[in-house]
């Protein structure tokens, strides 16, 4: 019996055009990566969620200790793994997982990134919560998300999305979003708005340290 979801078929299904959909915004999706870096660390050790084919991943390799990419669809994860060895990167790991998979440990990461992918998930909260989870004390989330909420984006994707055409879609406004981090335990430091009608924004968020953990360091 198969047991796929339907946004796993989706994902299956473009996995072989998705390349030529990044480079239509290359521009955006390098700037992305730029301002991705100066965040980063040599020690750190990065998740990628939602790695697609992995451009990312292995874009910002040589910045950090160790990436691991997951993603829902078999074929990105395919994708991905050809391209790094391709590229000959070794360490990066991809794995055709969820994010809720008993493999990812707590507080095992110092960095998740989380590129094109909040407004496709099905339970954000809960998303930003197991996110929370697996960062270690004062890790980052680094996103870019669309807001297309009251945008002629929003208008046209929302039905195509209803209908099964796209994957599920949450058309945030951006103050929503800002507001789902900060209700998550995260303090946003870095906002900006790459793409103004498309209302891409990219954002970067602190998990908060726990009152023993300031207390600590005090």
């Amino acid at each position: 019996m198969n047991t796929r979801s339907k946004s796993e078929k989706f994902w299956d299904r473009i996995a072989k055009y998705f390349d030529w959909i990044e480079r239509k915004d290359e521009p955006i999706n390098i700037k992305i990566i730029e301002k991705t870096r100066t965040r980063l660390n040599s020690n750190d050790t990065v998740l990628d969620y939602g790695c697609g084919s992995g451009t990312a991943a292995i874009a910002i390799a040589s910045s950090v200790k160790k990436i691991l990419g997951i993603d829902i669809s078999s074929k990105m994860i395919e994708l991905a793994k050809g391209k790094s060895e391709k590229h000959k990167v070794k360490n990066i790991d991809f794995a055709q997982i969820t994010l809720f998979d008993e493999k990812l440990k707590t507080e095992s990461f110092d960095v998740i990134l989380c590129f094109y992918l909040l407004h496709l998930v099905e339970d954000t909260p809960k998303v930003m919560q197991r996110i929370n989870d697996l960062l270690k004390p004062g890790g980052l989330i680094i996103s870019a998300t669309p807001c297309i909420r009251g945008t002629h984006f929003g208008v046209l994707l929302s039905p195509m999305s209803k209908i099964g055409l796209l994957p599920s879609i949450t058309s945030f406004k951006i103050s929503e979003l800002k507001n789902l981090m900060t209700n998550g335990s995260f303090d946003i430091i870095d906002a900006e708005c790459l793409h103004k009608s498309g209302q891409q924004y990219f954002i970067v968020a602190q998990k908060k340290l726990s009152k023993a953990a300031v207390f600590s360091y005090t």
